[in-house]
């Protein structure tokens, strides 16, 4: 079974995918987690650093490539693997971004996802953006606006993948988000069987 996270910064995708692998291995269950990044954390926190900012069509070339990149290791990993398969990040993500700075969608990205092996279920961690903001700026690594992440919250309601997406309330503790999780994983499981 492969589940891929999808939601804003600060929704807690990593946290989830870890709690979720977490837990079916305690539970005695082969799981895999596998992270789709694009390095946009790390290039911001460089670009500043430095004092570049790359036009908004460059960033997402270099963040592009790595996502696809990862995105493609991932799914052949994924059909090797025989047991629970975690995606922490996907193409949706790419995709949202692009939507946020006013970029289409292009090819490669729709192609890709119609393509490649779909996940048993894409679960959209959903999340107020004051709160998310709240959690980025406890964490210290990263500087998304309140502005950038209620756009990047509307940009993934406007994909038309959104709708056949499970959406989880993210906004509780991380062991209430869990819980939420679990239900929608066994939720999946019941309609498979």
């Amino acid at each position: 079974m492969i589940i891929v996270l999808t939601g804003i910064d600060g929704s807690g995708k990593t946290t989830a995918a870890r709690s979720l692998v977490g837990a079916a291995r305690a539970e005695g269950s082969s799981a895999l987690l596998l992270s789709n990044y694009a390095g946009r954390r790390r290039m911001s926190l460089l670009g500043a650093r430095l004092g570049i900012h790359l036009p908004a069509p460059l960033a997402d070339a270099a963040e592009t490539t790595m996502r696809v990149f990862n995105v493609l290791v991932s799914a052949v990993r994924a059909t090797r693997f025989e047991g629970l398969v975690v995606m922490d990040r996907h193409l949706h993500c790419q995709l949202a971004l692009r939507e946020t700075r006013g970029l289409r969608r292009g090819r490669l990205l729709p192609w890709l996802l119609r393509t490649l092996p779909a996940p048993d279920l894409v679960l959209h961690l959903d999340v107020n953006p004051e709160a998310a903001h709240r959690r980025i700026l406890a964490r210290g690594t990263d500087k998304e606006s309140l502005a950038e992440l209620t756009a990047l919250r509307n940009a993934y309601r406007a994909l038309p993948e959104y709708p056949g997406m499970v959406k989880i309330d993210a906004g509780g503790p991380p062991a209430d988000v869990l819980a939420r999780l679990i239900d929608a994983l066994h939720s999946q499981r019941q309609l498979k069987v």
